[in-house]
């Protein structure tokens, strides 16, 4: 019976003391790693968040710059931090996903290395066309590229890259051989589009508005699931093309071994946060849409389904790592 109590009351404390070390989270600066260098998207996003959650907590929450090496200089650096709840890592897709895929080895694990705290947002690709280019949708996409076999080209980011990656997976389920030309910088792809040396591109919502918007390029699908907003009027490859649905995304992750009560505030924080109206609406100004923080599970369940999915996707494009 004392044994019992004991237990009963050792447990007690050990709650008790991670509520206290929760609620007193944070009492100093804390740092989130960015893969990505100053003035990029996901820089901006992570700041524009960071700032919220400052002016939250009443503590400073520091973005930490880490480029280079395809996001592996930032993601080793994430997951070598100390899991004292003062370190975070503002984690993309080819972060945790598609760089296990195309490296050999990496010096991190997406999955050992990093404990889930929530998801930020999506961000949909959209399949563009040069607008003399006589096609209204992916059927006649298939169509023109049927009537003149490696005619046809798309600007991409690179073979590696997310959007090089999505335009072999289309090429793949369509039937297709459009030819990928990479750009090391995106406005170059654009630019050739539009003066019609490339008929298709394949880009982020973002850069692409503009010329949306001026009649430079017009839409022929996206990449999500589901229609974005803004973009209603436009199908998904998937309503052509069932079960086709890929995303960019970002994350807040955490090195493993993160007090579980810190993840949990953590994510409730990011939840108010990412429910705001105006984080919401700037969020969407760089193509990224929210639906909140979800939960830590869920996070990691999403991390570890999209693991798989790129998994099968670039074997099958036939990419192989290096």
């Amino acid at each position: 019976m004392k044994r019992n109590v004991r237990a009963l009351l050792a447990g007690a404390l050990l709650v008790a003391s991670a509520g206290v070390h929760a609620q007193a989270w944070p009492n100093k600066p804390v740092r989130v790693v960015v893969s990505q260098t100053a003035g990029a998207a996901p820089d901006i996003i992570a700041r524009l968040i960071a700032d919220r959650l400052s002016k939250a907590t009443g503590q400073n929450f520091i973005v930490d710059n880490r480029p280079g090496g395809g996001n592996v200089i930032g993601s080793q650096a994430a997951a070598r931090s100390a899991p004292d709840g003062y370190n975070f890592f503002f984690a993309t897709a080819a972060a945790l996903v598609t760089n296990p895929h195309t490296f050999k080895s990496l010096p991190y694990d997406p999955i050992k290395d990093f404990a889930p705290v929530s998801m930020i947002g999506k961000s949909p690709f959209l399949f563009l066309a040069n607008p003399n280019v006589p096609v209204k949708t992916l059927a006649d996409v298939v169509a023109l590229d049927k009537s003149a076999p490696g005619k046809l080209s798309f600007a991409s980011d690179g073979p590696k890259g997310f959007a090089g990656m999505l335009g072999e997976w289309m090429n793949k389920v369509m039937g297709t051989k459009i030819v990928q030309v990479p750009y090391n910088v995106t406005v170059q792809g654009i630019q050739d589009t539009l003066g019609g040396r490339i008929q298709f591109t394949i880009q982020a919502i973002t850069p692409s508005l503009p010329f949306i918007r001026r009649g430079e390029l017009k839409v022929i699908a996206s990449s999500s699931a589901t229609r974005p907003p803004g973009f209603e009027d436009v199908q998904t490859v998937g309503e052509t093309f069932p079960g086709f649905a890929f995303v960019g995304w970002f994350v807040m992750v955490a090195p493993t071994g993160t007090p579980a009560a810190i993840v949990t505030q953590m994510n409730r924080e990011l939840d108010k946060v990412l429910r705001d109206p105006e984080i919401t609406g700037r969020l969407r100004e760089f193509g990224v849409y929210t639906d909140g923080a979800d939960t830590p599970e869920n996070t990691g369940a999403f991390i570890r389904s999209e693991l798989a999915s790129w998994g099968r996707v670039i074997k099958e494009i036939g990419i192989q790592p290096e």
